[in-house]
């Protein structure tokens, strides 16, 4: 059972979605920060942000590989895992964790501007939360494996995983 690309496309704008309200979420954060700016803030003593910011950015680094991992994990599980889940709805779920996951870098910014840090460290932390959006966006080929093995499993009775 062959899916047009046009289908495909318009099964993904859920996933669409999902993703471009996670970027308003980024803005939303950085806005928050100029509307408030003082207001927010606590002051924390230098050496001890230097040591968290130094931290959150490890983490932060560290969040690329795990979050690659994870999205194949979780690709892989929308492919071979029983149910009766439509693909999209699965792939929909993959997308929700891929960019909750993005958006927790941009909350390293936010945390670390309420304890005084200034607004370039707020704007690194969006900006990688924000490649890390990019390079994990919902991808068609991704979701085609997907429906394209249910397809394949519910036909044969399988379990989907592969021959």
């Amino acid at each position: 059972m062959a899916i047009s690309e046009q289908q495909l496309q318009a099964d993904l704008l859920a996933a669409g979605v999902i993703r471009a309200v996670a970027l308003m979420s980024l803005i939303a954060l950085v806005a928050i920060c100029h509307i408030y700016g003082d207001k927010i803030q606590i002051g924390m003593d230098e050496q001890s942000r230097i040591f968290i910011r130094t931290v959150l950015y490890v983490v932060a680094i560290m969040t690329f590989p795990v979050m690659k991992f994870i999205r194949h994990v979780l690709v892989r599980l929308n492919q071979t895992a029983k149910g009766n889940s439509t693909p999209k709805s699965r792939y929909s779920v993959t997308i929700i964790i891929s960019m909750a996951i993005a958006e927790s870098i941009a909350m390293y910014g936010f945390a670390m501007y309420v304890l005084g840090d200034g607004y370039n460290t707020l704007y690194i932390f969006t900006i990688l939360s924000a490649l890390a959006m990019y390079i994990y966006k919902p991808k068609v080929e991704e979701y085609q494996t997907i429906v394209e093995r249910i397809s394949h499993a519910s036909l044969s009775g399988g379990s989907g995983s592969p021959d």
